[in-house]
């Protein structure tokens, strides 16, 4: 039996009709919950972190919109995954970065006990967050299949979301 997971990037409120959200993302919903609904292996999910703050921060400094603020709406995950998370009881990694060391340390762990046969990443934002957990992943387990779902990652604007792909590609990412 095959042991692979899939990590739902930052599918929240704030990136997909709150204080950045594109049509794009909006568009991708329904397919990311499919998919995490189906998946054959195990679902974890990330979540944007950022305190009252924010604004204060590097990050907010250099993008001054507030969002994803802990325990706030837009700091939900989107109705549609978080019945799934709930359903599957899944992890929810809170990162106050674009990428989780945490989520890659717990992935270790489960590769530890039972290798893991692949993963793969979908979400938000393509160009920002996605792009940045597939490359920690794909750089701590260089021989792990890391898969990223086109269709199923949307970026800041369609050119930034074509371009995070063509960066992990080059960086041995198999983009479906």
């Amino acid at each position: 039996m095959a042991n692979d997971y899939l990590v739902v990037i930052d599918m929240q409120k704030d990136f997909v009709d709150g204080a950045l959200g594109t049509p794009e993302a909006q568009a991708i919903v329904e397919g990311v919950a499919a998919r995490a609904r189906d998946f054959e292996g195990t679902v974890v999910f990330t979540r944007d972190t950022h305190e009252p703050n924010y604004l204060e921060t590097q990050e907010g400094r250099n993008l001054p919109v507030t969002h994803c603020v802990r325990d706030t709406p837009g700091w939900q995950l989107v109705p549609e995954l978080e019945e799934v998370r709930r359903t599957r009881d899944a992890m929810v990694f809170d990162k106050p970065t674009f990428g989780s060391v945490a989520l890659v340390w717990w992935l270790a762990q489960q590769n530890d006990e039972k290798p893991i046969d692949s993963i793969e990443v979908i979400g938000l934002c393509t160009d920002i967050c996605v792009v940045s957990n597939a490359l920690l992943i794909k750089a701590h387990f260089p021989e792990i299949p890391v898969r990223c779902e086109a269709a199923l990652c949307a970026g800041v604007t369609p050119a930034a979301h074509d371009a995070a792909l063509s960066t992990m590609r080059s960086c041995q990412v198999e983009v479906l």
